[in-house]
C-alpha cells in the first residue's frame, strides 16, 4: 500500500518495511503538529499492511526523535487544538500496539518524550552506543501523558520508572541495556545493519505464530494501558493549561531556570 508523508520516509527492503522519522526542517525530528499527526496515521496504516513481514523504525538526522517541538506548544492553546492532540495521541499508542507485524526500533540518537515512548513500545529495541532515552515532560510542566507512564514501569518497574519520569533525567544506552529498558546496545556504525539483520530474521519466520505471539504479549501491555493511559493523558491536557507550563516555555525561550508555583 502507498505511504505518503511529509516527515516520514517509507521503503521496502525485502520483507521489511523500513520507516525513517525524518522531519525535513528539524535535524532532531522534534514532534510538531504534522509529525504528530503522521505518526498517528503511520500506525493506523501499518495495521493494514499486507505485503511486509516486519517493520524497522529508525530516525534520520541526529536523533530518533527529540520529543515535542516547543515552538508548536503555544499554538495548542487555540480552541480545539488540545482535543485534536488528545485524540491523535490516544489513537497513536493504541494503533502502535495493534500493529500485527513485529516492529524493531533502531534508536540512532536521542529518543525523548513521545520519541522514547514509541521506541519503548516497539517489540525489539536496538540502541546506538551514543544514544540516550528520556521522558522530561515534568521539566516543561507537563504530565507524561503520551504513554510514558505505561512503557517505563513495564520495562523497569514502578520505582525506577518514577525516578526517571519524575526527574526527566536521560538514560545512557549502556544504562538502558543494564536496567532492561532496551534489548541491544551496538556501536553507532553497526546500528542499522544489526537492527535490519534482526528485522529480516523476524520477516523470515512463519508470520501467523509471530503475529499472534506478539498480540498475546501485547494483551498484557494493553491491560496497563487501560489502567493508567487515559488518566495520564487527561492530566497532561490539564497541565497544558497550567501557569507552570507557561513558565517553563518562557524560561526555555529566555534561557533561564524556571520558577514553578504549583498552579
Amino acid at each position: 500500500m502507498p505511504y505518503q508523508y511529509q516527515s516520514l520516509r517509507v521503503e521496502t527492503v525485502g520483507g521489511v518495511l523500513r520507516v525513517t522519522i525524518d522531519r525535513p526542517d528539524s535535524d532532531l525530528n522534534a514532534v510538531d503538529e504534522v509529525l504528530h499527526a503522521e505518526l498517528a496515521r503511520l500506525f493506523s496504516d501499518l495495521r493494514h499492511e499486507n505485503e511486509a513481514r516486519a517493520v524497522l523504525l529508525t530516525g534520520g538526522g541526529r536523533a530518533f526523535s527529540a520529543g515535542g517541538d516547543f515552538e508548536w506548544f503555544p499554538s495548542l492553546q487555540q480552541p480545539g487544538k488540545l482535543e485534536e492532540l488528545r485524540r491523535d495521541a490516544r489513537s497513536l499508542i493504541w494503533d502502535l500496539l495493534d500493529v500485527e507485524l513485529p516492529i524493531v526500533a533502531a534508536v540512532n540518537g536521542p529518543a525523548i518524550g513521545l520519541g522514547a515512548t514509541i521506541a519503548l513500545l516497539c517489540d525489539t529495541i536496538f540502541m546506538a552506543e551514543s544514544a540516550t532515552v528520556a521522558d522530561p515532560h515534568v521539566r516543561v510542566g507537563l504530565v507524561a501523558g503520551d504513554g510514558g507512564t505505561v512503557a517505563w514501569p513495564l520495562a523497569v518497574g514502578p520505582a525506577r520508572a518514577k525516578q526517571y519520569l519524575m526527574t526527566g533525567d536521560p538514560v545512557s544506552a549502556q544504562e538502558a541495556e543494564r536496567i532492561g529498558l532496551v534489548n541491544f546496545v551496538v556501536p553507532d556504525d553497526e546500528l542499522d545493519h544489526r537492527a535490519m539483520e534482526f528485522a529480516t530474521r523476524l520477516a523470515d519466520l512463519a508470520p501467523l505464530p509471530l503475529r499472534y505471539t506478539k498480540a498475546a504479549v501485547n494483551k498484557l501491555v494493553k491491560e496497563a494501558l487501560n489502567t493508567s493511559f487515559d488518566f495520564a493523558l487527561a492530566m497532561e491536557i490539564s497541565t497544558f493549561h497550567s501557569e507552570d507550563h507557561a513558565e517553563a516555555l518562557a524560561a526555555i525561550k529566555e534561557k533561564r531556570s524556571p520558577s514553578f508555583k504549583g498552579r
